[in-house]
């Protein structure tokens, strides 16, 4: 595994409205989440928002879950986002038995396919 310097965090997603917008884009299905992406049209910075679903777990898990999701978008997969894009990841529980290597390599696969027109799965 190379190592990469740690890129400043993409902005957050916060309001509900935008996350519903980034359901109109591409996405690109996987098996420990779903990544939703959406060209904004502009060059601003790229913006992040997770998703953990009640069915998931309880709040302990799906803390868990969004806490290892950032870390891995923050050391790995930050530099693989495009500006202009908003990013939506709906995780899914077995993100919390996967290896964290294999998570940050998964994550950046995800994005970088993104926006490129390849449907692969």
């Amino acid at each position: 595994m190379v190592d990469r310097p740690v890129a400043h965090p993409p902005a957050r997603l916060r309001k509900r409205a935008d996350f519903l917008a980034v359901r109109r884009g591409e996405k690109r299905r996987g098996r420990l989440f779903l990544l939703e992406v959406l060209d904004r049209g502009d060059n601003d910075a790229p913006r992040l928002g997770i998703t953990v679903t009640k069915k998931v777990g309880n709040a302990v898990v799906r803390n868990r879950i969004r806490r290892r999701l950032k870390e891995a978008c923050r050391t790995h997969a930050a530099h693989d986002m495009a500006d202009g894009r908003d990013y939506v990841i709906v995780a899914r529980r077995a993100i919390l038995d996967a290896p964290f290597a294999s998570l940050q390599d998964e994550l950046s696969r995800r994005i970088g396919e993104a926006g490129r027109g390849r449907e692969r799965d």
